[in-house]
């Protein structure tokens, strides 16, 4: 049994038809003779299960919505592009080319899925966050703001990237780390998460900028190494804690910044560690 049809209603998105779907059964949360969203033909919105496209939403093209997914609000989904489990795609989220948005993903805001990326498990792509290329985002990962995520770049764990930060190449953040701010990660060593250390017992990440130094990521701290250390002193002196942190900060020189230019940095340094 068919559970929508399309009606006569039409708007016209780059010069095809896409009609108003109208609910023929009760489903879900649908209820019948509910009016949904659009779509070009019937191939874009599964006939089985609870898949649906409500409000002002678009799916055409060769893309599908199916499984107990839901797109919504004003988004977009075209191309070749895959939405199902149970997934969701709202406000003016766009999800396009061969892109697979599946599990209990959600794609939201002004966020733009595209290319071969795959977003999946409880992963969250928001803001007007970019995931493209072969890029990966799962698990509980989430990717806000203005942040991009893209290449061959994945992003897992409860990993979050935000802010302007950028992730590419072959980079894989994951874990608790929180790569943020204007940080440029293009491959494992350009950033660095330690954890649990300090007087929270928490993570700290050590990030790549887009004016190749280092940014810190702790707790509410967010700022260049140099302010991070001096934080470090302020607030615990030469402390147990403040000897891991700057330990800590040592690693991710060497590890972001490379032996020569960390040689370089200790021989001014005027208090030992």
């Amino acid at each position: 049994m068919k559970k929508y049809e399309l009606t006569a209603e039409f708007i016209e998105q780059w010069g095809k038809k896409l009609f108003r779907i109208k609910a023929l059964i009760s489903f879900g949360s649908v209820e019948a003779g509910e009016l949904g969203g659009y779509v070009e033909k019937e191939d874009n919105l599964a006939q089985d299960g609870d898949a649906w496209v409500c409000d002002d939403a678009r799916v055409y093209g060769d893309a599908k919505v199916y499984g107990n997914a839901e797109v919504y609000d004003d988004a977009r989904v075209y191309g070749d592009a895959r939405v199902y489990g149970d997934a969701k795609v709202c406000g003016d989220a766009w999800v396009c080319d061969d892109a697979w948005v599946y599990g209990d993903a959600k794609v939201c805001g002004d966020a733009w899925v595209y290319g071969n990326a795959e977003v999946y498990g409880d992963a969250r792509v928001c803001g007007n966050a970019r995931v493209y290329g072969d890029a990966k985002v799962y698990g509980n990962a989430e990717v806000c703001g203005d942040a991009w995520v893209y290449g061959n770049a994945e992003v897992y764990g409860n990993a979050r990237v935000c802010g302007n930060a950028k992730v590419y190449g072959n980079a894989r953040v994951y874990g608790d780390a929180r790569v943020c701010g204007n940080a440029r990660v293009c491959g494992n060593a350009d950033y660095l998460l330690i954890g649990r250390i300090g007087s929270r017992f928490s993570f700290t990440t050590f990030f790549k900028n887009k004016d190749k130094g280092i940014t810190v990521s702790c707790g509410c701290f967010l700022g260049t190494i140099a302010e991070f250390r001096a934080k470090v002193t302020d607030t615990h002196g030469n402390n147990k804690h403040a000897k891991m942190y700057n330990l800590a900060a040592d690693m991710a020189e060497l590890q972001i910044l490379g032996e020569e230019h960390f040689d370089k940095l200790n021989t001014n340094k005027s208090e030992p560690f």
